[in-house]
C-alpha cells in the first residue's frame, strides 16, 4: 500500500505539469511545423519591360545589369523634396538608410531613382539631384541610391491588376501617375509588387515586402542545401 502511495505522488506531479504546460507546447510544436506553410509570398506580376538609362557618371545600365539583384525604382524631380512625386524623406529613412546600414548583408539590393522633369519627361539635371540627395541624405552612396537619366516610360510601361501605370490626369503628379509610385524587382527582373511612394506607410510596405522577397530567397536557398 505504501508502495502504491509513493508512486501516486510523481504520477501527480507529471499530470499537473502536462496540463499546465501541454497546450503551449502543442501550440509551439504546431506553429514550428506549419511556419513555412504560413509563410507570404509575394505575387509574380511577370518580366518587366527591357529599358536602359545612364547614371550620373555616364555609366550605362539595362535590365541585365540587375540580373541577381533585387531593386525598388522610383522617381524623383529637380525640385525634390519640395515639390516631389514621391516623399524623399521616407524613401531616404525607410530604405536606403536601412540599405547603407546593412550594405554587407543587403549590397545586392539597389534603388534607381528615374529623375523626370515632374511632368514625366526624361531630364538631363541629375548632377542637381545629386547634390540635393548629398546635402540632405545622410552618407549618400551613389553605388546604393543610383540616379538614372532615361526614359522612366520605358520601365513603367506595365499593366498592374489590369490598370496600365501609365495613366494620366489631373490627379496625379504633373499628370503622370507613374511618377508617385515604387517598383519592386527581383533577381529574375519580375515585377512582384506596385505601391505608391508618396506616405509614410506605403514605404515602410515596400520596406516590409522587401524584406519579404529577402526571407524567400533564403528559405529557396536552405531547401536546395537538404
Amino acid at each position: 500500500m505504501a508502495n502504491s502511495t509513493s508512486k501516486a505522488g510523481p504520477l501527480r506531479t507529471v499530470f499537473a505539469l502536462t496540463l499546465l504546460f501541454g497546450p503551449a507546447l502543442f501550440l509551439i510544436f504546431i506553429s514550428t511545423r506549419s511556419c513555412e506553410h504560413k509563410f507570404k509570398q509575394l505575387e509574380d506580376y511577370g518580366k518587366i519591360p527591357q529599358y536602359s538609362f545612364t547614371d550620373a557618371s555616364g555609366k550605362k545600365y539595362t535590365n541585365a545589369s540587375f540580373n541577381n539583384k533585387i531593386v525598388i525604382y522610383t522617381t524623383l524631380q529637380p525640385g525634390c523634396p519640395g515639390s516631389c512625386a514621391v516623399s524623399t524623406w521616407q524613401i531616404d529613412q525607410q530604405i536606403y538608410q536601412h540599405l547603407r546600414l546593412n550594405k554587407k548583408k543587403l549590397g545586392h539590393v539597389k534603388l534607381v531613382s528615374f529623375v523626370t522633369d515632374g511632368k514625366g519627361n526624361q531630364s538631363d539635371r541629375l548632377a542637381d539631384v545629386a547634390a540635393t540627395l548629398k546635402d540632405q541624405v545622410q552618407e549618400y552612396d551613389p553605388s546604393i541610391w543610383i540616379l538614372a537619366n532615361g526614359d522612366a516610360r520605358q520601365l513603367y510601361n506595365l499593366r498592374h491588376n489590369g490598370t496600365s501605370l501609365l495613366q494620366k490626369g489631373p490627379k496625379y503628379f504633373g499628370g503622370e501617375a507613374y511618377q508617385e509610385l515604387m517598383l519592386l524587382v527581383d533577381k529574375h527582373n519580375h515585377l512582384r509588387m506596385v505601391l505608391s511612394g508618396k506616405t509614410e506607410s506605403m514605404v515602410r510596405t515596400m520596406k516590409q515586402d522587401l524584406a519579404l522577397l529577402e526571407k524567400q530567397y533564403d528559405l529557396d536557398k536552405a531547401r536546395k542545401k537538404k
